[in-house]
């Protein structure tokens, strides 16, 4: 299934009923689903969102997309599972509403994340397809600086 937001042009693939986030169409949680996204269309998106990186550490800091925040997946599955307080402060403050996009290095690990973000309550969370390989394969830009926890 291919569908688009109507307002920024933003275009995700899946097999499930999309779910979009910009001012025109707000998901609801009662059919939140993860979506697809490649790593073109993110970098092509107005409202872009918040891109979670949830490789290592080490990994995160050989170079990332820009603007993604690092959180490992078992960090985050510890955090949304047994302990909240395993989380970093900037991941507890975010609304359920907010956008997310989870992204790893070959897009295994990133479902994983992101369908445990659904199953905790985010309501508009997206997986970048093919991971950093393919983000790195289309020459698209990355960064190597370190982010603050």
């Amino acid at each position: 299934m291919v569908a688009s937001c109507p307002f920024d042009g933003a275009i995700a693939r899946s097999n499930h009923p999309p779910i979009f986030w910009c001012p025109m169409t707000q998901p609801s949680s009662s059919n939140s689903t993860v979506v697809d996204l490649s790593p073109t269309d993110l970098s092509q998106t107005a409202n872009a969102p918040l891109l979670i990186d949830v490789r290592s550490g080490l990994e995160y800091f050989t170079g990332h997309a820009p603007g993604a925040r690092n959180l490992s997946l078992p960090r985050l599955l510890l955090g949304l599972g047994i302990w909240r307080g395993f989380l970093p402060q900037w991941f507890r403050a975010l609304p359920h509403d907010q956008p997310v996009a989870v992204v790893c290095l070959t897009a295994h690990r990133s479902p994983i994340a992101a369908k445990q973000l659904v199953k905790s309550g985010f309501t508009a969370v997206y997986n970048i397809t093919g991971g950093m390989v393919e983000w790195r394969r289309l020459g698209l830009r990355t960064e190597t600086k370190a982010q603050a926890s």
